[in-house]
Formats: C-alpha cells, structure tokens, sequence
C-alpha cells in the first residue's frame, strides 16, 4: 500500500479546478482562502480513492496537509477522509487532528465537514467531551458553535442509556449557557440542536424551550419548535 501525498492530493483537485464556479463559491462562502470550484460529490470520488490507498497514519498525514493547505475543496477532502464511525486503532491522532482544526474554524462549511467527522470521533470515546466541553468559552465563534454542531449524535438518540441521557443533558446545558449570545450562527446551532432532538426527546425539547426559549432569538426558538407544532 502505497500513501497518497499531499502533494499528489492537490494537484489532482486542481487539475479539476472550474475557474468560473470558483469566483461563484468564493462571493458565496465569504471567507478568504482559494476555491478551485470543485462540487463535493467529485472530492468525494476522489477521497473514496485516497482512503483505499492509504493506511490510517497515511490518511492522517494526507488530511494534514490538506487542511493546511488552506484550499476549500483540500480542507473539504481532509475532513471527509476521516469521516468514519470505525477507525482502528482509534487513538488520540485522529481525535486531535480534528480538535487542533476546531481552534482555527472559519465559516460554517468547512467546520460543519470536520464536525461531522469529530462527531463519530465523539461517540466512539465519549470522554472527549471533556475536551469540547473547554471549546464552549472559546474566543473562536465557530469553536463554540461547534461543540453544538460535533454533539448532534446525541440529539439524535432514539433510546439513550443512562450514560448517553446524562451527555445530552450536559450538551444542553452547554446550550443553556449560549442562549444569551446574539450570534445568529450560534443561535442557528442551539435551534438545530433542539430540532433534531425533538424528533426523539419531543418532552425534553419543551421543557429545554420552557425554562430557556425566551432568552432565544425568535428564528431560533422556532427552529427548535418546528417539529413539534
């Protein structure tokens, strides 16, 4: 088996650069950084190719370099290549590559990719909350917001045991703690939250929203609600 370099990785995604559709995404996501105009599903294709081709130190090694690549598509590609419910051995270099990504999040795009790569990284070492749970006085808007948005798996529990009940309640808590923060993405995050919870947990969600939803934007209280009529 032979690991696919960073190198390699980016002239590939390059050579399929859309000039055009670059100019699009860049006045679309507003952050600056390099676009080459890719469509998820083909860096998917070629992730797909890169996680056949790599043992597990490679895939790290390769996100790595993606990531700090600072290329849209790249950090796109390094977060899905770590996007898997098992990885073994699950180590810390997984974990803290996605963690040490958290600290610098721009934009919701890109950390929303990473989050739903450290959210199965979460639910498979649930003491890792006790890192995430440090993110949520984070300078870092984004960093906050993702301690909401790499903890969905727990919103979205049909039957919690006692251990996971007690996560989400914590995670809530943590919500409890932004409901006065005025940022229309954390509040987007703590509506998204209550959301997915609600399909599972429609009382919990309405005891949250009676105790703290007047202290929520309205969007975000009606997000949290929309399930629940």
């Amino acid at each position: 088996m032979t690991d696919v370099t960073a190198d390699q990785a980016l002239a590939t995604l390059t050579a399929l650069a859309d000039p055009a559709r670059a100019d699009e995404m860049r006045a679309y996501h507003k952050i600056d950084r390099p676009y080459l105009g890719l469509a998820v599903p083909q860096v998917e294709a070629l992730v797909k190719e890169w996680r056949a081709a790599c043992t597990l130190d490679g895939r790290v090694a390769l996100a790595s370099g993606l990531w700090d690549s600072n290329i849209h598509e790249a950090m796109v590609a390094a977060a899905k290549l770590l996007t898997q419910a098992r990885i073994r051995p699950d180590d810390s270099a997984v974990w803290d590559l996605i963690a040490g990504w958290a600290q610098g999040f721009e934009g919701w795009a890109v950390a929303d990719h990473a989050s739903a790569a450290g959210g199965r990284r979460l639910v498979a070492d649930p003491s890792r909350l006790d890192t995430v749970e440090g993110w949520t006085a984070h300078p870092n808007m984004w960093t906050r917001r993702a301690a909401l948005v790499m903890t969905l798996p727990w919103a979205r529990l049909t039957h919690p045991k006692p251990d996971e009940l007690a996560a989400r309640h914590r995670i809530l808590g943590w919500a409890a703690a932004y409901a006065d923060d005025r940022d229309w993405f954390i509040q987007k995050a703590i509506g998204w939250w209550l959301r997915d919870l609600s399909r599972h947990d429609p009382d919990l969600t309405r005891a949250w929203i009676a105790e703290h939803g007047a202290r929520l934007k309205a969007f975000a209280r009606k997000e949290a609600l929309r399930h629940l009529g």
